[in-house]
């Protein structure tokens, strides 16, 4: 057998795994529902997915695994996962003893922005930049965020670099303030302000619709004007918080995901935005759209083993 890339990206509803050549590009891809009834039984589906995929491929693969949460440096335990049934188990180690070999493990937001910063839209080439700093933001139902240095995920000693949902909202209006109350247990996190879900609460405040962000953004493009205003709102505060992630690490390039992601408008207007924000009379920051949308977080576990 030949030895391809495997990468595994474990959902609260489905997992889904590829394999991916030397060059990047796909051999083959299955999905199946996640188990809910045990862990056990997740892990035995992980299993049999990754032997489907190498079966249709004709090879065996390197195994790395995206996960909404971490496995945390000081126990091998995963915590802080939104697919519950995997808080405090050790699943690299169990995959890796039902597998026979390695398994490297990451949070889901990590492999988006490794995904995208190896053969995206913030890659090396993409940027004209040999060692880009990038930090990749899925916007969907949260707000995780993840960091690549020179093709390296940063986790930090205790893995929650990236972390950036779960800070207050910068410069806060006093009509922001204090916020809404976050699942974390404090008030005022950037999730609650600029999650998809967050979008279409505020909208339907303001307008008494129950809408989506995509087609808030297309009411806006059709000239309504509570739309309009309520987009306003969210690109303002979009920028502000993306201006303290400048501040911080100053990336070549933020490259955003998930669903609110494909509101075209963010890209022109959130940097005119962090201009204000940003402590610097230039901010050469990019600010792009996923090239490889929802397939970048599979895709960047496999590139868990780029080396």
């Amino acid at each position: 057998m030949t030895t391809v890339r495997i990468g595994v990206d474990l959902g609260g509803t489905k997992i889904e795994a590829l394999a991916l050549d030397a060059q990047g590009r796909e051999l083959c891809r299955k999905r199946v529902a996640t188990p809910r009834e045990s862990y056990d039984a997740i892990v035995s589906g992980v299993v049999a997915l990754i032997g489907d995929v190498e079966r249709e491929c004709g090879a065996r693969g390197s195994v790395g695994l995206g996960i909404p949460g971490i496995a945390s440096p000081a126990t091998g335990l995963v915590k802080n996962a939104n697919t519950t049934l995997l808080i405090g188990h050790p699943l690299d180690k169990d995959l890796e003893a039902r597998l026979g070999r390695p398994v490297r493990l990451a949070n889901d937001a990590n492999c988006f922005a490794l995904s995208e910063a190896t053969d995206g839209a913030a890659s090396a080439a993409a940027l004209g930049v040999e060692r880009p700093i990038v930090f990749g933001v899925i916007i969907g139902t949260g707000t995780g965020a993840g960091v690549v240095v020179g093709g390296e995920v940063l986790v930090g000693p205790d893995a929650i670099a990236g972390e950036w949902g779960h800070n207050p909202l910068p410069w806060q209006t006093p009509e922001e303030y204090p916020g809404p109350a976050c699942w974390c247990g404090r008030t005022g996190c950037i999730e609650t302000f600029l999650s998809g879900p967050a979008l279409a609460q505020h909208h339907a405040a303001r307008s008494g619709q129950t809408l989506t962000g995509s087609q808030i953004a297309e009411k806006a493009a059709q000239g309504d004007a509570v739309a309009i205003a309520s987009l306003d709102v969210y690109v303002h505060r979009l920028g502000r918080a993306l201006a303290s992630i400048i501040n911080v690490l100053n990336p070549h390039a933020i490259v955003l995901g998930g669903g609110v992601s494909n509101v075209a408008r963010l890209y022109d207007e959130v940097p005119r935005v962090w201009q204000e924000f940003v402590f610097s009379d230039v901010v050469s920051t990019r600010l792009v759209r996923a090239r490889h949308g929802d397939s970048s977080g599979v895709r960047g576990a496999a590139w868990l083993w780029a080396d």
